[in-house]
């Protein structure tokens, strides 16, 4: 049996007054299996190719912000149910870390379909 799930991918615009961007991880949420899961990969020779002054150091705690924020014991979300975090989480901002649109799928495994994900979308071709 296959299910909704949503998905944002997690972009790096280290100038945002450019708006050149770079694809540094995935937020994937699946309602009916309770899942709700982020996975971060930054390219920092890409980052850099953008911004090389950009500060690699807090663009990786933004970053990491987003995955804890889809664990169920930390940081300020914790208490809130997945469908808010999601939503708090994919909101449009203005900031160096941000995530993109919501697209919607299907999927037995989401899991699995993060994975692939991720592979499609943000790490380059070896």
């Amino acid at each position: 049996m296959r299910d909704v799930y949503e998905y944002a991918v997690i972009r790096v615009v280290p100038r945002v007054e450019r708006g050149e961007l770079i694809n540094a991880g995935v937020l994937l949420y699946c309602q009916p299996r309770g899942y709700l899961c982020a996975r971060v990969e930054l390219d920092e020779a890409r980052l850099r190719a953008l911004d090389p002054r950009a500060d690699v150091g807090a663009v990786r705690e933004a970053l990491d912000a987003y995955r804890l924020s889809c664990t169920p014991e930390a940081g300020p979300l914790a208490a809130e149910p997945l469908g808010s975090r999601f939503r708090w989480l994919t909101a449009p901002r203005s900031t160096v870390v941000q995530a993109g649109p919501v697209h919607a799928g299907l999927t037995s495994d989401p899991e699995a379909e993060l994975e692939r994900l991720v592979s499609c979308l943000v790490r380059t071709a070896a």
